[in-house]
């Protein structure tokens, strides 16, 4: 959406507004202009001017059912039959100002309106409002899940009384309700503002919700016969205003304001949700969607968003392990570098072949193809992990970088060699094998026998599994909440992986293995001390990252291809913004 011009000088002229798209408006005294066909709640966010509500969100329809969002709505008064117009010195018509307030979120500005946010009038409505809102509301905010972000709590300190004039009981209503795996209601708590109806309506497509009875016995529920068990669910706990709606992972786990905040992306598929992840020492205890029109909305699948936990597992690697005599021992880093080097010395390039992972980073690509390089093999390749895709936000290609690996490895299909590796692995051509964050026995169809087969077998992982069992050197790196880097999704948009927890304290990250595994095959490599040195190097080498920084890359990230792939989620939401239905 277009940005507001403020009313000075150097904004287009009042009289050739109309030629631009746009329409004078004053709110709170000051000019402005924005777009036609703006939301009077829009154009005072442009504007700078907060207007409380509940029900009203950008990417929904607006029922206009809170009445929260009161203003004042004033329109030049219509002159008499025969008379023109009359302007005061500004050049604007004089506004008469309406007697009644109107919602914000429902109505859209037109030429030399005039808006108040606030005023006796528009003050005394939302007080109003906040009253009857609190009038059955529990007062239990110190044990409500939801506190610390709560926009009843907060405007509550604004616009409401401080005490209550209601002596009559309080409308009991059904709490702490599983209406769902993964979602608890506490009808006490709502307000009606519809918000999670209308998400399932209209995103979610599971139109799973509604209200029962009339009145102040108004009831959220479940429709007879369903559950609310759709992937997206947990989307309508991110946007209850109130503590209606709360996940059953997080749901009193943590204080919110304990809590440190990581924006990041995704890495369950190649959409590329951007996240924030939210941590308390080195444990995250949720991660939520961030908002980007460009990737995800302000949505996220609850498949992705939960599978954080096996970064806490009891299988997790913690330490370089080396086998001798047939037995694993832990060992530091030097030793199992230096067992990995010298071990790949003694092979020629087509002995040698690397497996890489779709999951890796842009940067670990890189220097897995420079390690390839530096052995003088072309048995280099990825794992495939194709699945159907849900239509909305899951992309049919699980692996979050295939397009970075495209790009950085020059080559249509990454994936291409990996049927000619397992055969040279299975007919003992291939003699020594380096595989990174892939098992390759539950993955790429690899056979125990195959692994036994091999001289040489490294392997590196966050997690125990039948690959690290059967490796010679198992070196353990960083799961996607630890490191940084970038990758680029679906649709070719670079973004930016940050760095949420550390690692385990054996454990290392992966782009540095690769770095020390380089320099001891290749002592006269340069130093990489920094990551932003790696991504400086593919700038340099790839075209599309060309004049690109790690820090250039921005919170939302930045287009550097084409693909000609497209995120259905959003397709949906353009046509919904296009058709006037949400402002998006």
């Amino acid at each position: 959406m277009a940005d507001s011009v403020p009313a000075t000088a150097d904004k287009l002229p009042k009289d050739l507004a109309a030629e631009k798209g746009m329409v004078n408006v004053q709110i709170d005294d000051t000019w402005v202009q924005v777009p036609v066909g703006t939301r009077m709640i829009e154009a005072c966010k442009m504007a700078e001017k907060e207007v409380p509500h509940y029900c009203y969100h950008p990417k929904l329809s607006s029922p206009g059912n809170c009445r929260m969002c009161l203003v004042q709505m004033g329109m030049p008064p219509r002159p008499a039959p025969g008379q023109d117009p009359t302007y005061e010195e500004n050049g604007y018509q004089k506004i008469g100002w309406m007697p009644r307030p109107v919602i914000a979120c429902g109505n859209t500005v037109a030429e030399n309106m005039g808006i108040r946010t606030g005023g006796d009038l528009v003050e005394e409505c939302r007080n109003g409002v906040m009253e009857f809102l609190l009038i059955n509301h529990p007062l239990d905010c110190p044990i409500c899940d939801q506190a610390g972000e709560c926009s009843l709590q907060e405007f509550s300190v604004e616009h409401g009384r401080g005490f209550s004039r209601f002596e009559e009981m309080k409308v009991k209503k059904p709490k702490n309700v599983e209406i769902g795996p993964r979602i608890r209601l506490d009808d006490e708590r709502c307000i009606m503002c519809s918000r999670c109806i209308r998400f399932m309506d209209e995103v979610a497509d599971d139109p799973a919700l509604g209200f029962i009875d009339r009145g102040t016995h108004t009831t959220l529920t479940v429709h007879p016969g369903h559950r609310l068990d759709s992937n997206y669910s947990l989307n309508t706990a991110d946007i209850c205003p109130v503590g209606a709606l709360t996940s059953t992972d997080f749901r009193f786990q943590m204080r919110v304001w304990f809590l440190k905040e990581t924006k990041s992306i995704d890495v369950n598929c190649g959409t590329g949700c951007n996240t924030v992840i939210w941590t308390r020492g080195n444990d995250i205890f949720r991660i939520t969607p961030r908002e980007n029109n460009e990737v995800n909305s302000c949505w996220m699948p609850d498949s992705h968003r939960l599978n954080f936990r096996y970064l806490h597992a009891e299988t997790r690697l913690t330490d370089p392990v080396v086998k001798s005599d047939g037995r694993h021992k832990v060992a530091d880093w030097f030793e199992a570098i230096a067992r990995v080097s010298e071990g790949l010395r003694n092979y020629h390039g087509d002995e040698v072949a690397f497996i890489g992972s779709g999951r890796m980073t842009n940067e670990e690509l890189f220097l897995l193809k420079h390690l390839a390089d530096t052995l003088e093999t072309d048995l280099l390749t990825l794992v495939p992990r194709f699945d159907q895709s849900d239509g909305k936000l899951i992309a049919a290609d699980r692996n979050p970088n295939t397009t970075g690996a495209r790009l950085i490895w020059a080559t249509n299909d990454p994936y291409a060699k990996l049927n000619a590796i397992r055969e040279g692995v299975t007919g003992r051509r291939i003699k020594a094998l380096v595989v990174f964050y892939e098992d390759l026995l539950a993955e790429a169809d690899f056979k125990t026998s195959d692994l036994e087969n091999l001289d040489l077998l490294v392997s590196n992982h966050i997690l125990t599994n039948g690959t690290a069992s059967a490796s010679h050197v198992v070196l353990p790196g960083a799961g996607f909440a630890e490191k940084r880097g970038s990758m680029v999704n679906i649709t070719g948009r670079l973004q930016r992986l940050n760095q949420a927890i550390l690692p385990p304290e054996g454990a290392m990250d992966d782009w540095e293995i690769l770095r020390d595994l380089i320099r001891a095959l290749a002592p006269n490599e340069p130093a990489r001390n920094l990551l932003e040195d790696v991504f400086g190097e593919i700038a340099d080498e790839v075209e599309e990252f060309e004049e690109l920084t790690m820090s250039k890359i921005g919170d939302l990230g930045t287009q550097v291809t084409d693909t000609k792939e497209s995120i259905p989620l959003l397709e949906t939401e353009r046509a919904r913004i296009r058709a006037g239905e949400i402002v998006g």
